[in-house]
C-alpha cells in the first residue's frame, strides 16, 4: 500500500468512530453517512499537507468540524430546516429508547452554537483544553470558557420540558 494510502487508512481505523460522532453532531441522521464521507475526502486530500505543527488528531479534527461548518452553511443557505428528526426504526424497545436518548443529545448537541459545538464535541473526544484550543485556533483559556458555557447550555437544552423543546423546534 503506498505510504499515503497506508498513512490515510491508519488515521481511519484509529479515529473513524470520532469523525463519526463529529459528523453526527452537525448533521441529521439521513446526512450523517454523506458528511462522514465529505470530511474523509478533505482528509484524504489535506493528508500531504501536514507539516506536523500538531497532532495528525488535531490535524484531522479540525478538517472535520471545518466540513461541519460547511455542511451547515449549506443547510442554512439552501433554508433548510436544522433540528434532527428521531429515527423511528422498529427494534426492542430498550434499543430504541437509547437511541432516541443519543439522538436527542446529539439534536441538543447541534441545537448549540457553533463555538459551543466545537469545544463541546472535541471534549467529548478526550480532547484536553490546550489541544482543543490548538484544533480551533482559540487558546486555552477560551476554550475553557467555551465549554463551560457549552455544558451549561447543553444541560439546559437536556433538562426542557418535551412540549417546550416540540413548540421550539416548529413540532
Amino acid at each position: 500500500m503506498p505510504p499515503k494510502a497506508s498513512r490515510f487508512a491508519d488515521l481511519l481505523r484509529q479515529h473513524g468512530p470520532a469523525l463519526t460522532r463529529i459528523a453526527a453532531s452537525y448533521a441529521r441522521p439521513a446526512d450523517q453517512d454523506d458528511l462522514r464521507q465529505e470530511i474523509s475526502i478533505a482528509v484524504w486530500n489535506a493528508l500531504d499537507r501536514f507539516r506536523g505543527e500538531c497532532s495528525e488528531r488535531t490535524f484531522i479534527f479540525r478538517i472535520a468540524h471545518n466540513r461541519g461548518l460547511t455542511h451547515v452553511a449549506r443547510r442554512r443557505a439552501a433554508g433548510e430546516e436544522l433540528p434532527a428528526v428521531a429515527d423511528g426504526a422498529p427494534g426492542p424497545e430498550a434499543r430504541l429508547a437509547e437511541r432516541e436518548e443519543v439522538e436527542r443529545l446529539f439534536s441538543a448537541l447541534r441545537a448549540l452554537s457553533v463555538p459551543q459545538r466545537q469545544v463541546l464535541t472535541l471534549a467529548l473526544e478526550g480532547m484536553e483544553l490546550a489541544e482543543i484550543g490548538a484544533c480551533l485556533g482559540i487558546s486555552a483559556a477560551t476554550a475553557a470558557v467555551r465549554l463551560s458555557r457549552a455544558r451549561a447550555a447543553l444541560r439546559a437544552r437536556l433538562n426542557e420540558a418535551p412540549a417546550t423543546r416540540q413548540a421550539r423546534e416548529g413540532s
